[in-house]
């Protein structure tokens, strides 16, 4: 027996075990609930107990299961979604199906010894949901400040030459004093989309306050640029960092790591666009912030330029640089997450 894939879904659980030659030996699809995990894990105790289980979905659908196969002593690892998806190609399978999906994440765990462990609930899970919730509330806001700018340019003709925006509390402030002249349902509505606004700052500034106190002292937070909303960001998605078996397997999980695209006697490198975007996101907020006000940088960054680098690449290549020391901070930090838990 070399692995088994499981595809998770709301409901279900589609799975497949192989052989050493990645052929399928069995498929079974098992409810996503406490009883069909405990039949799944039944049934692949009957198949082989050494048997290297691959999870798409880890931290969605197949977290609680994942987390119950870890308790009941199988080695689980996470398997991304963009390695399954190219696997789903080489079954031959007409289609697409969920068992089909399990034999590709099958075949992926038993390919890629290097599959980081599945994240268990711990300290960094908690920052993870915490910078998720503020990230939901911020798009809100978003989505209300654009309907509130749509009601005032009905309302309240040139309202612009007065309200430069809607970030400002003083800006606000003077957007709900102008609608208070005018009357009618529309008028009602924008008020009362104004007023949920403030509602949705006042939310977002107790998470992102909430942030800041669990990440006070860490040691991420003396890396120019990294505040402590970046921060969050990083330790919630990098989770555990001891899953990672050095700062160039991180660097692969960030998408900051060059892909080899040689041919022949053409050697070169491409750009990574897969890997976790949240973090290629918060790395690139580091780069770009350190890249205008941090003096080292500044002077790798016209290095890279006076080399012929564009200005997007010399940053991606600061991107590249910097995972080493996030990588090292995070290390670093994991004691007092873990203290402080």
């Amino acid at each position: 027996m070399a692995a088994i894939g499981i595809d998770t879904h709301k409901a279900t659980l589609a799975v497949c075990a192989i052989d050493d030659l990645g052929s399928p030996t069995s498929e079974r699809t098992f409810a996503n609930d406490a009883p069909g995990y405990s039949d799944l894990a039944a049934w692949a105790s009957e198949m082989a107990t050494a048997a290297v289980i691959g999870v798409e979905g880890s931290s969605s659908f197949g977290a609680p299961l994942a987390r119950f196969l870890v308790g009941r002593g199988f080695t689980v690892r996470e398997v991304p979604p963009q390695l399954s998806r190219r696997e789903r190609i080489r079954t031959r399978r007409a289609g697409k199906s969920d068992l089909g999906d399990a034999l590709a994440i099958a075949r992926v765990t038993a390919r890629e010894i290097d599959l980081p462990p599945v994240r268990m609930a711990d300290r960094t899970m908690d920052i993870s949901l915490l910078v998720e919730a503020r990230e939901d509330v911020v798009a809100e806001m978003i989505r209300v400040r654009n309907r509130v700018h749509a009601d005032l340019r009905v309302l309240v003709p040139g309202y612009g030459e007065r309200v430069a925006n809607l970030v400002a509390i003083r800006n606000q402030t003077l957007a709900a004093k102008l609608l208070q002249r005018v009357k009618g349902v529309h008028a009602e509505l924008a008020r009362a989309r104004l007023a949920r606004l403030r509602a949705l700052a006042r939310e977002e500034h107790g998470l992102a306050k909430r942030l800041a106190g669990l990440v006070e002292g860490h040691p991420l937070l003396r890396l120019p640029g990294a505040g402590s909303l970046v921060t969050a960001k990083l330790i919630g998605e990098a989770g555990d960092i001891s899953r990672f078996r050095s700062a160039d397997a991180f660097a692969a999980l960030a998408g900051v790591a060059p892909i080899p695209a040689s041919s022949g006697q053409t050697s070169r490198m491409r750009l990574n666009q897969g890997g976790n975007r949240q973090i290629n996101r918060a790395l690139y907020t580091i780069a770009l912030t350190q890249s205008w006000y941090h003096p080292p940088a500044k002077t790798y960054i016209a290095r890279k330029r006076a080399e012929g680098k564009t200005s997007r690449e010399a940053i991606r290549c600061l991107k590249r640089q910097l995972v080493r020391q996030v990588f090292r901070l995070l290390q670093e930090g994991a004691d007092s997450l873990e203290v402080a838990a």
